[in-house]
């Protein structure tokens, strides 16, 4: 690429960086849509709220205790208060609060007991995400990065490992956060109560772009998703357009399949994300960019500059025409 076409791109980029920062959903482990999730904000509220209820009557007796009535004052220097508030309500409070977490964990873990009919596979990397739908023999049905589509209503189970440091899936409106150990397989249950888009986050600290290691969680209605992993099963189509053509052509000379599958052609990468059906997806580079003709462009030109430390090389030798006719391709992969 010339050096006139980096800057060319600058600012059509950092406008859809902002307006897609400004659709994106929120991610508020306030807003539960999921039964775990609702779980957890019972919890929190109780704690929360129990938690607020102590401290102000604490400080209420701190202030009677100093500035009260003398016989006030007087009450409070008791023993009796001494045991009662110091040792006897603590251990009644905090007892209770245990026994009820308790039931409520246990109830969790109740309902997710059955295995699910759905099972995912959702690996760490750096610094995206490795997405497996898999069959009943555990065999790999599809693939796809950075965005899990899952039919509302119905359990979900994510197997969760990781490839190189620890990460931690985290999607505050669904469930739970977990950690995904190098070398080790966890599980969590995903249910949505209704259809959305639920944004996650890597949750725990893996390098120079955990900030930029987010994911998206598409809730369908289950027609809509059977649907949906019919055609992603299938391999790409061919590109009709010439356009789209040019851009496949460029595509293999620069030999992009040595790092990216596109199944159906020659590319069969492991390094990279799967890029066959890339053009369905909400967002690039794990929720770095909007998806469109011109993020694509901008993050095969230069993706050092918008999220350096990835392991994708800038590539400056193509031209403007060149971007275009690699986007277009790109983009009707569907």
């Amino acid at each position: 690429m010339s050096t006139r076409a980096v800057p060319a791109l600058a600012l059509p980029i950092a406008a859809a960086d902002a307006l897609a920062q400004a659709a994106a959903p929120h991610q508020s482990a306030l807003r539960a849509h999921g039964e775990d999730a609702g779980h957890i904000l019972e919890i929190t509220w109780v704690l929360f709220v129990g938690g607020g209820l102590i401290f102000v009557a604490v400080l209420a007796l701190g202030v009677l205790a100093l500035a009260g009535p003398a016989s006030v004052r007087a009450s409070l220097a008791r023993r009796g208060w001494m045991v009662g508030a110091g040792v006897v309500f603590p251990l009644v409070v905090l007892t209770a609060l245990l026994v009820y977490t308790f039931g409520v964990a246990a109830a969790m873990q109740r309902a997710n007991a059955q295995p699910a009919a759905t099972r995912i596979q959702v690996t760490g990397e750096l610094w995206w995400w490795r997405v497996r739908y898999l069959g009943p023999d555990g065999a790999t049905l599809l693939e796809t990065a950075n965005e899990l589509r899952i039919p509302v209503g119905e359990p979900v189970d994510l197997e969760l490992v990781s490839n190189d440091v620890v990460h931690s899936f985290w999607v505050p409106s669904l469930a739970g956060k977990l950690d995904m150990l190098p070398g080790s397989t966890n599980r969590l249950r995903l249910r949505a109560a209704e259809p959305g888009v639920f944004r996650g986050q890597c949750a725990e600290y893996c390098g120079q772009q955990h900030a930029k290691m987010a994911l998206h969680v598409v809730a369908q209605p289950p027609a809509e998703h059977a649907a949906w992993r019919e055609a992603s099963r299938r391999p790409a189509a061919e590109p009709a357009e010439p356009l789209a053509r040019q851009g496949r052509a460029l595509f293999e000379q620069a030999r992009c399949g040595v790092c990216h599958t596109v199944r159906g052609t020659s590319a069969e990468g492991r390094l990279g994300p799967d890029l066959t059906h890339v053009g369905t997806r909400l967002t690039l580079a794990a929720g770095t960019l909007p998806n469109g003709p011109g993020p694509l462009a901008a993050w095969i030109a230069d993706p050092q500059h918008l999220k350096p430390g990835s392991r994708m090389p800038a590539y400056r030798q193509f031209s403007g025409e060149d971007l275009r006719a690699l986007a277009a391709y790109l983009e009707g992969l569907r």
